[in-house]
């Protein structure tokens, strides 16, 4: 990408005041090209050993802890069970994530289960972050699904986020969800943090629409 990018400029600016140990640490978060499959595969069996990045772990499931930025988005699906039954597949799935500017990984379809750890690989103004979370809890019930992921130390963000579908008896409508809550969590995400807000805003309408998409496509 050609052009003015202040991502760009607060990377270099950032990589030449930087000693070896801290310009370590980050740049497995912040990349200036796609990680290559090995990488990410590197990355992630590094991050099954570390620890959530935030102290309120399983926020998301009771109280939001304050000095977060809180994030409640939500698109009606339609109605009925065969509705909330495709709708907790595609959950499953993560087809939320299949954005074309996001991806999961593993990729492909891969188990929901609490303890499990994903990269999650954001392409943005010609710049790549790779990021890990942990499931932190996953819930099924008769009218609800979902789950909950929580960062780890290396992601630009702190904090949890939620997914879910729910089937609401009062009037038979189906809604997927989703609630986070997050703080920087990386120096230059606060220097860049209105653009990671607007990429957040992004990712929450994208994730939406392919939703509403899916379920169109499947019913």
């Amino acid at each position: 990408m050609t052009g003015w990018n202040p991502l760009h400029r607060s990377f270099n600016q950032w990589v030449a005041g930087s000693s070896p140990a801290r310009l370590n640490s980050y740049t497995s978060v912040f990349l200036v090209k796609r990680p290559s499959q090995s990488k990410i595969e590197n990355f992630l069996l590094r991050q099954r050993s570390v620890d959530f990045s935030y102290p309120e772990v399983g926020a998301t499931a009771g109280s939001i802890p304050p000095d977060y930025t809180i994030d409640r988005n939500t698109i009606r699906l339609g109605k009925g069970w065969e509705t909330f039954r495709q709708a907790a597949s595609l959950l499953k799935a993560w087809e939320m994530f299949k954005l074309g500017w996001v991806e999961k990984f593993p990729s492909g379809t891969s188990t929901v289960e609490v303890g499990s750890t994903v990269a999650i690989v954001v392409n943005y103004f010609g710049f790549w972050s790779l990021n890990a979370c942990r499931i932190v809890y996953v819930f099924e019930e008769e009218r609800s699904y979902g789950f909950a992921y929580g960062t780890l130390q290396d992601h630009a963000e702190q904090g949890e986020e939620r997914f879910s579908v729910e089937w609401a008896a009062e009037d038979d409508s189906v809604s997927y969800q989703i609630l986070a809550f997050s703080k920087p969590g990386k120096w230059q995400t606060g220097m860049v943090r209105p653009l990671a807000r607007s990429l957040q805003r992004r990712f929450a309408r994208d994730s939406m629409a392919a939703m509403k998409r899916a379920i169109d496509a499947a019913l």
